[in-house]
């Protein structure tokens, strides 16, 4: 994993692969509070409504390019199913849809399902029988499907987090500063609005602010 983001930039530069850290961030809400802050006056501190109204929730997909800093084709939605997922990974391939894909993620078991498997083996014009789910093949078991999309040999493929440890996932430094930066302290009329505003300080986010993070994880044991 430490080894994928070192390697990030040069790889991009020499063959074009493009490292992706991904993830969902669920249960966003659109809370209105039923009244406007008060501003710091001197002497005291800004006061917050503590009452609000909710509006719903939605779940933004976040793919973080370990290169420039971006985040490329956010998907929000309701759900994070299989098939949310799987619409996600082939809005990102549509950026570069020849080109090499290394994508970090967890181990959710919506990350290894059925479906992205038969998409990675379709992208990367991979012609062979893969199974039956739950009987035979890569398609047996997560195990095998995880094996099978892990595959560095494959034009598309995914780098899955050790057991426990999502925080070496990228994108969870980026989804803080979502929070810090609108979701916790925004107040939001609807879901409609929730769901703009997150786009647009996206868009704003990668005209403005975006930048690689300065891994320092090696990932070696700090004791045994």
């Amino acid at each position: 994993m430490c080894q994928a983001y070192r390697e990030a930039q040069q790889q991009f530069e020499t063959t074009g692969l493009h490292t992706v850290s991904i993830d969902e961030q669920t249960g966003i809400q659109a809370l209105e509070r039923i009244a406007g802050d008060l501003l710091p006056q001197p002497g005291l501190i800004a006061r917050r409504e503590y009452e609000y109204t909710r509006h719903g929730t939605t779940c933004l997909f976040g793919n973080f390019d370990v290169v420039t800093g971006e985040i490329l084709a956010p998907m929000l939605g309701p759900t994070r199913t299989e098939p949310d997922f799987l619409k996600n990974i082939q809005n990102l391939i549509a950026l570069d849809p020849l080109g090499r894909w290394r994508l970090i993620t967890d181990n959710l078991n919506t990350h290894v399902s059925e479906s992205l498997v038969r998409y990675v083996a379709e992208q990367c014009g991979i012609d062979l029988d893969l199974g039956v789910k739950g009987r035979r093949g890569e398609l047996r078991s997560m195990p095998s499907r995880r094996a099978f999309l892990s595959d560095q040999s494959h034009r598309i493929h995914f780098c899955y987090t050790p057991k426990h440890c999502s925080w070496l996932n990228q994108i969870e430094i980026w989804f803080g500063v979502l929070r810090r930066k609108l979701t916790r302290y925004g107040s939001f009329r609807s879901l409609t609005d929730l769901k703009d505003r997150i786009l647009r300080f996206i868009e704003y986010y990668n005209t403005h602010l975006a930048h690689p993070y300065r891994w320092t994880c090696d990932g070696k044991l700090l004791c045994k």
